[in-house]
Formats: C-alpha cells, sequence, structure tokens
C-alpha cells in the first residue's frame, strides 16, 4: 500500500511537471487567446481593445477573441481576469480606473492590482475630455465654473462611479470650488449617445470616445484633464485654465499573474511592434490616444507611484466606495 502511495505521489509530480514544461514551451500560443475588455462596446477602451487584438493576433498566429464584462466601473471584469488561468490565454486592457482609481478609492476592492496581476506592457496615453452638448453655454472650463459659481444647477455624467471621468469632474469641483451633480452612466458609448441626444448637457469621457465626436461637431470640448492632446491640440487642458492639476492617463495590458514567461515576452513583443506600426499609431492617434510603450516591469513601478498619489487625490475629492 505505501508502495503504491508512493509510486502515484511521483506520477502526479511528473505530470504536474510535464504541465508545467508544456505551459512554458516555445509553441506558445497554440491555441485561442481571449482579450477580455472590462468596458461596453463602442466606447473607447473597446475600440482600443479590438484594433489590438486583430494587429496582436496576427502576429502571433493565433486568433485573439474579445469579450466585454462590463459592470463597477471595470472592476467585474478585471477581477475576472484576476482569478483566470494564469496560462497567458487570458488578457485584458485595463485603464486608469481599473488598476489605479479603484485601489485608490474602494474601500473593499476584491483584487490587488499589483499582486494579481502581470503587467504586459503600456500602450499609450491619453487625457480625458470634459465635453458638453452643442448648445451648453460655455465653451470652456472657465466659462463653466462661472455658470457654477452663479448658482446654476450642473449634473455631468461618466461612465461610472470611480471611474477617471468621476475623478477628473471632482478634481475640478474641489480646485474650483463649485458644485456638480453627478449621473453615472452605464458606459462611456452610452453616455455620449444620450449627450447627443439631448437627454444630459455635460460629461467626461475618454479621447477615444470623445474625440471623433468633437472632430464631427456632434460635442464640444470645454477642456482635457491631464495633457493636451496631439488630437485636439486646440483644447486646452486644466492646468491651462487655472486649474492646478496635471497627470498622463495610461492604456495598460495585463494578465493573471504567474503566467508563464515565454507567453509574457510572446505577448509584450507583440504589442509593442503592434502598436509600432504607422498605421496603428495613426488610428490610435484618431482616437486621442498617444502610442507610447512602456515594458511591464517599468509600467508596474509607474502604477505603484500612482496609486499612492492618487489616494491623495481620493481624499482631497472624498471619493471613496464601499
Amino acid at each position: 500500500m505505501k508502495f503504491r502511495t508512493t509510486m502515484l505521489t511521483l506520477l502526479m509530480l511528473v505530470l504536474a511537471t510535464c504541465s508545467a514544461r508544456a505551459e512554458d514551451a516555445p509553441d506558445y500560443p497554440s491555441r485561442k487567446i481571449k482579450m477580455l475588455l472590462p468596458f461596453a462596446a463602442g466606447g473607447g477602451g473597446d475600440v482600443i481593445g479590438r484594433l489590438l487584438a486583430d494587429k496582436m493576433g496576427k502576429r502571433l498566429g493565433q486568433t485573439i477573441f474579445v469579450e466585454n464584462r462590463t459592470g463597477a466601473a471595470g472592476t467585474i471584469g478585471t477581477q475576472m481576469v484576476a482569478t483566470s488561468p494564469a496560462d497567458g490565454y487570458t488578457i485584458m486592457i485595463g485603464g486608469m480606473t481599473t488598476h489605479v482609481l479603484a485601489p485608490a478609492s474602494y474601500a473593499n476592492l476584491s483584487y490587488d492590482p499589483i499582486k494579481d496581476f502581470a503587467v504586459i506592457g503600456r500602450i499609450g496615453t491619453s487625457a480625458i475630455l470634459v465635453v458638453a452638448s452643442k448648445d451648453f453655454p460655455a465653451s470652456d472650463l472657465r466659462g463653466l465654473i462661472a455658470m457654477a459659481k452663479k448658482g446654476d444647477q450642473i449634473q455631468y455624467g461618466t461612465w461610472g462611479v470611480g471611474s477617471t471621468g468621476h475623478f477628473c469632474a471632482e478634481i475640478l469641483s474641489q480646485k474650483a470650488g463649485i458644485k456638480l451633480e453627478h449621473v453615472p452612466f452605464s458606459g462611456a458609448a452610452k453616455l455620449a449617445n444620450d449627450m447627443i441626444g439631448g437627454h444630459i448637457s455635460l460629461g467626461t469621457l475618454d479621447m477615444a470616445t470623445a474625440t471623433p465626436l468633437v472632430k464631427d461637431g456632434k460635442v464640444k470640448a470645454l477642456g482635457t484633464c491631464g495633457d493636451r492632446s496631439p488630437s485636439l491640440p486646440e483644447v486646452a487642458s486644466y492646468k491651462d485654465q487655472g486649474i492646478d492639476f496635471e497627470r498622463s492617463l495610461s492604456w495598460v495590458m495585463y494578465a493573471p499573474a504567474g503566467i508563464p514567461d515565454i507567453a509574457a515576452k510572446k505577448l509584450s513583443a507583440a504589442l509593442k511592434e503592434s502598436i509600432a506600426e504607422a498605421d496603428m499609431t495613426e488610428r490610435l492617434l484618431a482616437l486621442g490616444v498617444t502610442a507610447d510603450f512602456i515594458p511591464g516591469d517599468r509600467q508596474r513601478d509607474i502604477n505603484l507611484r500612482d496609486i499612492e498619489a492618487w489616494k491623495l487625490v481620493a481624499r482631497e475629492a472624498k471619493i471613496e466606495i464601499k
């Protein structure tokens, strides 16, 4: 009996070792890869993800299929990735909300943004736009602030509580000494459609969603939260308009922590090469995203630094999600 138990244990160890070696084999990827997007279909993050899925899939020689899992400003889909098998066959696109702002604002976040993820690399940077309907009385942030200080009751929409757009609007309110009423929507695309339809006059949108709408004259941009964007260089930033705030906002690719080294390296290389292609760089810029690859280890350090910085912003803006 003891001999049998020993042999069974040895067999299990051999099988586990073989399995691990199979995962580390140079034939990765040998099957389809899932890209989970914690954003609603049609929004900026969704468009970026689908562009990258196509480009990277061709470079890796495998289909990358996209799955949208929305809710709680992206944290539901992000939690699903955190608990997915660490085999290199599940990846995601994360924004500032999912990996920097959520840990700064959620009292009990269901995942650790550092320990639970492997950082594949940064895709690029963008700003958040404060946008308004075409007939909104103000044409810039100064005009908006004047309206609020005059006593006007002003609502603004975002794609969720604790989202980057929510943070940016609350920072504006705090630093300008005004009161704006937050109305969370179920996604950036839904907010954009309601703004175009005249259901809400003011909102914050990611550049990828807002840039085409601004260029088509469907909404107007009042200012950028973050640096001026090369996609809309005429739109003044918060800092340009007297609001003491200036931070870059990033799009980053992640996978579950512990994926095989070869998978991480191949995914990182495919990401870097894909965003370096001229047509991809142009398409990203048209969406308000400046392609700017940074390797995973460096981006992880940036995330660590930014989480601590945004915790201070969350406390100042009194943003806490329980």
